[in-house]
Protein backbone atom coordinates (compact mmCIF):
# COMPACT_ATOMS: atom_id res chain seq x y z
CA UNK A 1 0.00 0.00 0.00
CA UNK A 2 1.37 3.28 -0.77
CA UNK A 3 2.31 6.40 1.65
CA UNK A 4 4.07 9.34 1.03
CA UNK A 5 7.33 7.79 2.07
CA UNK A 6 7.52 5.34 -0.38
CA UNK A 7 5.81 6.59 -3.53
CA UNK A 8 7.56 6.31 -6.81
CA UNK A 9 5.71 9.18 -8.34
CA UNK A 10 3.91 7.07 -10.94
CA UNK A 11 0.78 5.57 -11.48
CA UNK A 12 1.53 2.04 -10.31
CA UNK A 13 1.65 4.03 -6.57
CA UNK A 14 -1.85 2.54 -6.98
CA UNK A 15 -2.84 -0.64 -5.80
CA UNK A 16 -3.00 -3.43 -8.21
CA UNK A 17 -1.75 -1.42 -11.41
CA UNK A 18 1.31 -2.18 -13.51
CA UNK A 19 3.24 -0.70 -16.07
CA UNK A 20 5.10 -2.01 -19.17
CA UNK A 21 6.89 -0.62 -22.05
CA UNK A 22 8.20 -1.67 -25.65
CA UNK A 23 9.49 0.03 -28.66
CA UNK A 24 11.85 -0.55 -31.16
CA UNK A 25 14.55 2.40 -31.80
CA UNK A 26 14.70 1.33 -35.90
CA UNK A 27 11.21 2.09 -35.78
CA UNK A 28 10.89 5.00 -33.54
CA UNK A 29 7.73 3.87 -31.66
CA UNK A 30 6.38 2.06 -29.46
CA UNK A 31 3.61 0.49 -27.10
CA UNK A 32 2.46 1.33 -23.19
CA UNK A 33 0.37 -1.53 -21.13
CA UNK A 34 -1.17 -0.77 -17.99
CA UNK A 35 -2.20 -4.01 -16.47
CA UNK A 36 -4.88 -4.46 -13.57
CA UNK A 37 -3.88 -7.56 -11.20
CA UNK A 38 -7.55 -7.58 -10.97
CA UNK A 39 -10.55 -6.08 -13.49
CA UNK A 40 -10.67 -2.44 -12.81
CA UNK A 41 -13.96 -0.30 -13.34
CA UNK A 42 -13.32 2.33 -16.13
CA UNK A 43 -15.04 5.14 -17.97
CA UNK A 44 -13.87 7.68 -20.90
CA UNK A 45 -13.55 11.03 -21.95
CA UNK A 46 -12.53 11.65 -26.18
CA UNK A 47 -12.44 15.78 -26.62
CA UNK A 48 -9.49 15.56 -29.72
CA UNK A 49 -11.11 15.99 -33.02
CA UNK A 50 -8.94 12.91 -34.55
CA UNK A 51 -9.44 10.08 -32.16
CA UNK A 52 -8.54 6.33 -32.44
CA UNK A 53 -9.43 3.55 -30.14
CA UNK A 54 -10.50 0.11 -29.58
CA UNK A 55 -13.01 -1.29 -27.29
CA UNK A 56 -14.24 1.96 -25.90
CA UNK A 57 -18.14 2.01 -26.10
CA UNK A 58 -18.41 -0.74 -23.62
CA UNK A 59 -16.93 2.02 -20.71
CA UNK A 60 -19.76 4.09 -21.25
CA UNK A 61 -21.81 3.80 -18.10
CA UNK A 62 -25.04 1.71 -19.63
CA UNK A 63 -22.92 -0.87 -21.61
CA UNK A 64 -23.05 -4.86 -19.93
CA UNK A 65 -18.92 -4.94 -19.15
CA UNK A 66 -18.46 -3.39 -15.89
CA UNK A 67 -14.89 -4.00 -15.69
CA UNK A 68 -11.50 -4.30 -17.97
CA UNK A 69 -8.27 -5.87 -17.68
CA UNK A 70 -6.01 -3.70 -19.32
CA UNK A 71 -5.16 -0.29 -21.20
CA UNK A 72 -3.35 -0.15 -24.49
CA UNK A 73 -1.50 3.24 -25.65
CA UNK A 74 0.54 3.06 -28.68
CA UNK A 75 2.06 5.06 -31.70
CA UNK A 76 1.44 4.12 -34.87
CA UNK A 77 -1.74 5.75 -35.57
CA UNK A 78 -4.43 3.64 -36.83
CA UNK A 79 -2.10 0.55 -37.52
CA UNK A 80 -1.59 1.09 -33.39
CA UNK A 81 -5.06 -0.32 -32.70
CA UNK A 82 -3.64 -3.92 -33.37
CA UNK A 83 -1.66 -3.12 -29.90
CA UNK A 84 -4.36 -4.38 -27.81
CA UNK A 85 -4.12 -7.54 -29.82
CA UNK A 86 -1.19 -8.88 -28.18
CA UNK A 87 -1.68 -7.41 -24.67
CA UNK A 88 -5.27 -9.50 -25.03
CA UNK A 89 -3.15 -12.60 -26.30
CA UNK A 90 -0.64 -12.35 -23.23
CA UNK A 91 -3.56 -11.75 -20.70
CA UNK A 92 -5.04 -14.88 -21.91
CA UNK A 93 -2.27 -16.56 -21.20
CA UNK A 94 -2.74 -16.03 -17.89
CA UNK A 95 -6.10 -17.30 -17.78
CA UNK A 96 -7.10 -13.35 -17.82
CA UNK A 97 -10.56 -12.10 -18.83
CA UNK A 98 -14.95 -11.34 -19.13
CA UNK A 99 -16.03 -15.45 -18.68
CA UNK A 100 -19.10 -15.63 -21.01
CA UNK A 101 -19.57 -19.67 -20.82
CA UNK A 102 -16.52 -21.63 -21.67
CA UNK A 103 -14.91 -18.77 -23.22
CA UNK A 104 -12.02 -16.34 -21.77
CA UNK A 105 -12.10 -12.73 -23.21
CA UNK A 106 -9.58 -10.45 -22.12
CA UNK A 107 -11.01 -6.71 -22.10
CA UNK A 108 -8.32 -4.48 -23.44
CA UNK A 109 -9.58 -0.69 -24.26
CA UNK A 110 -6.79 1.33 -27.03
CA UNK A 111 -5.76 4.33 -28.11
CA UNK A 112 -3.53 5.35 -30.31
CA UNK A 113 -1.33 8.51 -31.23
CA UNK A 114 0.41 9.87 -34.85
CA UNK A 115 3.45 9.34 -34.63
CA UNK A 116 4.25 8.52 -38.78
CA UNK A 117 6.50 11.46 -39.69
CA UNK A 118 8.63 11.54 -36.48
CA UNK A 119 11.33 9.55 -38.41
CA UNK A 120 12.28 5.84 -38.14
CA UNK A 121 11.66 2.96 -40.47
CA UNK A 122 8.04 2.74 -40.82
CA UNK A 123 8.73 0.21 -44.26
CA UNK A 124 7.45 -3.20 -41.77
CA UNK A 125 6.14 -5.19 -44.55
CA UNK A 126 2.83 -6.53 -44.65
CA UNK A 127 1.50 -6.44 -40.86
CA UNK A 128 2.60 -3.65 -38.88
CA UNK A 129 4.44 -4.55 -35.22
CA UNK A 130 2.25 -3.26 -32.64
CA UNK A 131 0.46 -6.16 -32.31
CA UNK A 132 4.11 -7.82 -31.56
CA UNK A 133 4.76 -5.41 -29.35
CA UNK A 134 1.69 -5.24 -27.07
CA UNK A 135 2.68 -8.82 -26.16
CA UNK A 136 5.76 -7.39 -24.99
CA UNK A 137 4.83 -4.54 -23.37
CA UNK A 138 2.78 -6.30 -20.75
CA UNK A 139 5.09 -8.84 -20.19
CA UNK A 140 7.04 -6.30 -19.21
CA UNK A 141 4.53 -4.76 -16.93
CA UNK A 142 5.72 -4.11 -13.50
CA UNK A 143 5.60 -1.33 -10.29
CA UNK A 144 8.83 0.76 -12.13
CA UNK A 145 7.88 2.45 -15.55
CA UNK A 146 10.42 4.31 -17.14
CA UNK A 147 9.94 8.14 -18.68
CA UNK A 148 10.47 10.35 -21.00
CA UNK A 149 10.85 8.86 -24.75
CA UNK A 150 9.51 4.87 -24.06
CA UNK A 151 6.26 2.84 -24.88
CA UNK A 152 3.97 4.63 -26.42
CA UNK A 153 5.80 7.78 -25.75
CA UNK A 154 8.85 6.47 -28.12
CA UNK A 155 7.97 8.75 -31.93
CA UNK A 156 5.74 11.65 -30.14
CA UNK A 157 6.49 15.17 -30.32
CA UNK A 158 4.71 18.68 -29.50
CA UNK A 159 5.28 21.43 -32.26
CA UNK A 160 8.54 22.65 -30.51
CA UNK A 161 10.38 19.91 -28.78
CA UNK A 162 10.37 15.78 -28.40
CA UNK A 163 7.36 14.45 -26.98
CA UNK A 164 7.07 11.37 -24.78
CA UNK A 165 6.13 9.48 -21.50
CA UNK A 166 5.36 11.01 -18.21
CA UNK A 167 3.70 9.98 -15.13
CA UNK A 168 2.97 11.14 -11.70
CA UNK A 169 0.91 10.26 -8.70
CA UNK A 170 -0.45 11.98 -5.29
CA UNK A 171 -2.42 10.52 -2.07
CA UNK A 172 -5.24 12.58 -0.56
CA UNK A 173 -7.61 12.08 1.79
CA UNK A 174 -6.27 8.62 2.06
CA UNK A 175 -6.97 7.85 -1.61
CA UNK A 176 -4.19 7.35 -4.13
CA UNK A 177 -4.39 8.87 -7.85
CA UNK A 178 -1.65 8.15 -10.36
CA UNK A 179 -1.33 9.10 -14.13
CA UNK A 180 0.28 8.38 -16.89
CA UNK A 181 0.39 10.63 -20.29
CA UNK A 182 1.87 9.76 -23.61
CA UNK A 183 2.04 13.23 -24.93
CA UNK A 184 2.29 14.03 -28.90
CA UNK A 185 0.02 17.25 -28.70
CA UNK A 186 -0.41 19.78 -31.89
CA UNK A 187 0.78 22.12 -29.54
CA UNK A 188 3.04 23.06 -26.76
CA UNK A 189 3.70 22.25 -23.20
CA UNK A 190 5.98 24.80 -22.17
CA UNK A 191 5.28 28.80 -22.88
CA UNK A 192 6.55 29.45 -26.06
CA UNK A 193 9.93 29.09 -26.57
CA UNK A 194 10.99 28.96 -23.17
CA UNK A 195 11.78 26.86 -20.52
CA UNK A 196 8.75 26.98 -18.50
CA UNK A 197 6.04 25.21 -18.07
CA UNK A 198 2.37 25.45 -17.85
CA UNK A 199 1.99 23.19 -15.59
CA UNK A 200 3.98 25.21 -13.22
CA UNK A 201 1.65 25.65 -10.92
CA UNK A 202 0.88 22.27 -9.69
CA UNK A 203 4.42 20.72 -9.76
CA UNK A 204 5.97 19.08 -6.88
CA UNK A 205 9.31 18.47 -5.39
CA UNK A 206 11.00 20.26 -8.90
CA UNK A 207 9.54 16.82 -10.91
CA UNK A 208 9.95 18.88 -13.91
CA UNK A 209 12.39 21.69 -13.11
CA UNK A 210 11.05 23.76 -10.95
CA UNK A 211 11.30 26.41 -13.58
CA UNK A 212 7.84 28.22 -12.24
CA UNK A 213 6.35 30.53 -14.17
CA UNK A 214 8.40 33.66 -16.91
CA UNK A 215 8.42 36.45 -15.21
CA UNK A 216 7.36 38.48 -17.22
CA UNK A 217 5.40 36.38 -19.22
CA UNK A 218 6.68 36.83 -22.92
CA UNK A 219 4.33 38.99 -24.57
CA UNK A 220 3.58 36.03 -27.53
CA UNK A 221 2.90 33.35 -24.70
CA UNK A 222 -0.79 33.29 -25.87
CA UNK A 223 0.10 32.92 -29.12
CA UNK A 224 -0.68 29.52 -30.48
CA UNK A 225 1.96 27.28 -31.68
CA UNK A 226 1.00 23.98 -33.75
CA UNK A 227 2.23 21.74 -35.46
CA UNK A 228 2.15 22.40 -39.39
CA UNK A 229 0.24 20.33 -42.52
CA UNK A 230 -0.25 16.59 -41.92
CA UNK A 231 1.96 16.00 -39.08
CA UNK A 232 -1.30 15.34 -36.50
CA UNK A 233 -1.10 14.24 -33.01
CA UNK A 234 -2.72 12.95 -30.03
CA UNK A 235 -1.90 12.86 -26.14
CA UNK A 236 -3.36 10.23 -24.48
CA UNK A 237 -4.34 9.95 -20.64
CA UNK A 238 -4.67 7.19 -18.05
CA UNK A 239 -6.13 8.35 -14.54
CA UNK A 240 -6.35 5.02 -12.05
CA UNK A 241 -7.05 5.55 -8.65
CA UNK A 242 -7.41 2.81 -5.97
CA UNK A 243 -11.00 4.14 -4.71
CA UNK A 244 -14.09 2.59 -4.91
CA UNK A 245 -16.24 4.06 -7.87
CA UNK A 246 -19.48 3.41 -10.43
CA UNK A 247 -18.78 3.44 -13.90
CA UNK A 248 -20.95 6.48 -13.89
CA UNK A 249 -18.47 8.28 -11.72
CA UNK A 250 -15.24 6.94 -13.42
CA UNK A 251 -16.65 8.82 -16.60
CA UNK A 252 -17.02 12.30 -14.33
CA UNK A 253 -13.67 11.67 -13.10
CA UNK A 254 -12.57 11.00 -16.91
CA UNK A 255 -14.30 14.57 -17.26
CA UNK A 256 -12.88 16.40 -14.89
CA UNK A 257 -9.02 15.38 -15.52
CA UNK A 258 -9.29 16.48 -19.25
CA UNK A 259 -8.90 19.88 -16.82
CA UNK A 260 -5.25 18.86 -16.44
CA UNK A 261 -4.82 18.61 -20.27
CA UNK A 262 -6.23 21.75 -20.43
CA UNK A 263 -3.73 23.43 -17.41
CA UNK A 264 -0.64 21.64 -19.13
CA UNK A 265 -1.00 21.93 -23.11
CA UNK A 266 -1.67 25.26 -25.07
CA UNK A 267 -3.85 24.57 -27.36
CA UNK A 268 -5.40 21.68 -26.56
CA UNK A 269 -8.24 19.15 -28.28
CA UNK A 270 -8.03 21.12 -31.46
CA UNK A 271 -9.36 19.09 -34.79
CA UNK A 272 -6.01 17.54 -35.49
CA UNK A 273 -5.93 15.93 -31.82
CA UNK A 274 -6.95 12.90 -30.79
CA UNK A 275 -7.04 13.85 -27.03
CA UNK A 276 -8.44 10.56 -25.09
CA UNK A 277 -8.58 10.25 -21.21
CA UNK A 278 -9.40 6.86 -19.45
CA UNK A 279 -10.55 6.81 -15.72
CA UNK A 280 -10.13 3.58 -13.81
CA UNK A 281 -10.68 2.15 -10.49
CA UNK A 282 -9.46 -0.51 -8.61
CA UNK A 283 -12.27 -0.21 -5.89
CA UNK A 284 -9.59 -0.64 -2.91
CA UNK A 285 -10.80 2.19 -0.28
CA UNK A 286 -14.28 4.07 0.04
CA UNK A 287 -14.34 8.10 -0.70
CA UNK A 288 -15.45 9.95 2.81
CA UNK A 289 -17.90 11.54 0.64
CA UNK A 290 -20.12 10.58 -2.23
CA UNK A 291 -20.06 14.31 -3.71
CA UNK A 292 -17.44 16.28 -2.02
CA UNK A 293 -14.74 13.57 -1.88
CA UNK A 294 -15.47 12.71 -5.23
CA UNK A 295 -15.17 16.19 -6.10
CA UNK A 296 -11.56 16.80 -4.54
CA UNK A 297 -10.69 13.15 -6.30
CA UNK A 298 -11.48 14.91 -9.48
CA UNK A 299 -9.37 18.20 -8.73
CA UNK A 300 -6.43 16.26 -7.62
CA UNK A 301 -6.91 13.93 -10.62
CA UNK A 302 -6.91 16.87 -12.85
CA UNK A 303 -3.80 18.39 -11.32
CA UNK A 304 -1.82 14.92 -11.47
CA UNK A 305 -2.42 14.90 -15.35
CA UNK A 306 -0.69 18.04 -16.02
CA UNK A 307 2.35 17.08 -14.17
CA UNK A 308 2.53 13.71 -16.00
CA UNK A 309 2.09 15.49 -19.12
CA UNK A 310 4.93 18.05 -18.24
CA UNK A 311 6.97 15.21 -16.76
CA UNK A 312 6.66 12.98 -20.50
CA UNK A 313 8.66 16.57 -21.71
CA UNK A 314 11.08 17.25 -19.36
CA UNK A 315 12.53 13.48 -19.14
CA UNK A 316 12.14 13.26 -23.32
CA UNK A 317 15.08 12.22 -25.25
CA UNK A 318 15.51 13.34 -28.84
CA UNK A 319 15.35 10.72 -31.40
CA UNK A 320 18.46 9.77 -33.53
CA UNK A 321 17.11 10.82 -36.98
CA UNK A 322 17.65 13.58 -39.19
CA UNK A 323 15.34 16.46 -39.14
CA UNK A 324 14.70 14.91 -35.55
CA UNK A 325 12.92 17.95 -32.70
CA UNK A 326 15.21 18.33 -29.61
CA UNK A 327 14.43 17.54 -26.17
CA UNK A 328 13.77 20.03 -23.43
CA UNK A 329 17.20 18.61 -22.01
CA UNK A 330 18.77 19.23 -25.40
CA UNK A 331 17.51 23.13 -25.31
CA UNK A 332 17.81 24.02 -21.45
CA UNK A 333 19.65 21.33 -19.48
CA UNK A 334 22.32 23.27 -19.87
Amino acid sequence: MADESTMRNLITDVEGVRVGHAGAAKLGSGVTALIFDEPAVAGIDIRGGGPGTRETALLNPERTVGAIDAITLSGGSAFGLDAPSGVQAWLREQGRGYSIGNAVVPIVPGAILFDLLSGGDKNWGRYPPYRELGYEAAGNASKDCALGSVGAGLGATTVNMKGGFGSASAISEGITVGVMAAVNAVGSVTIGETKHFWAAPVEQNNEFGGCGFPSPTPADALEPQMKGGARTSTTLVVVATDALLTKAQCKRLAVMAQTGMARAIYPVHTPLDGDVLFAAATGKKALTDPTYGFSRLGVVAANVTARAIARAIYEATALPFPGALPSWRDKFAG
